[in-house]
């Protein structure tokens, strides 16, 4: 057999799975949105007042945290899929939104009279929020699980937790269109716990079904 040939084999043959993987993951994404986005347009759609939400910072500053979640957890997620993924490197995105979020929180307890923190907490739309986050990020939880069963997790209840936190600030993104509660006080709260409900299922969806 040439050599020359053995060698080109071989080398094409460690490319394939690595493009394969590359191909599942960008399937699954865009496939994830539009489940979300068809979700989110079939039961609540944008905000009355869209056009003049995006005008305020507050409004504007979701979908920063949202957005920087959603790439945070994607790259972790996309490593703890595979037996041989640098996940320890890829943890640290997760940081990011939180880190954004928190320091918002600080400039909005600063800004606001103390009088106001619980009402903005609180907000208008609390169980809309713990609603139909979990509902807009089902589909998506689960598309990412079928990625986990599809390739070999190492640390399944890790990447079940991280791919519902992907899920999570996806549905996130899109219920930030809607929602009127714009202060970083009650994303901080309810789009946290929300996303972290998210995070739970993952985590023990993945437990069973990422097995092999």
């Amino acid at each position: 057999m040439n050599t020359d040939y053995l060698i080109n084999a071989l080398v094409a043959d460690t490319r394939r799975p690595a493009m394969q993987f590359a191909y599942v993951w960008a399937g699954a994404v865009v496939l994830a949105i539009a489940v979300a986005v068809i979700v989110f347009f079939a039961t609540l759609g944008l905000r009355p007042d869209f056009a003049a939400a995006v005008q305020t910072p507050r409004f504007l500053f979701k979908f920063v945290v949202t957005i920087s979640l959603a790439v945070g957890a994607f790259v972790p997620a996309r490593a703890l899929s595979r037996p041989d993924g640098q996940w320890r490197k890829a943890i640290p995105f997760l940081a990011v939104a939180p880190t954004l979020l928190a320091i918002a929180v600080v400039v909005e307890l600063f800004l606001l009279p103390s009088g106001l923190w619980t009402a903005r907490t609180i907000g208008k739309n609390s169980m809309v929020c713990l609603t139909y986050i979990p509902l807009i990020g089902i589909g998506p939880l689960a598309i990412f699980l079928a990625v986990l069963r599809y390739e070999a997790p190492v640390r399944r209840t890790l990447a079940g937790a991280v791919c519902g936190i992907f899920a999570g600030a996806i549905a996130a993104t899109l219920y930030a269109a809607q929602c009127t509660d714009d202060s970083p006080l009650f994303v901080a709260t309810w789009y946290s716990i929300a996303i972290a409900g998210l995070a739970v299922i993952g985590a023990v969806s993945a437990n069973a079904l990422a097995r092999w």
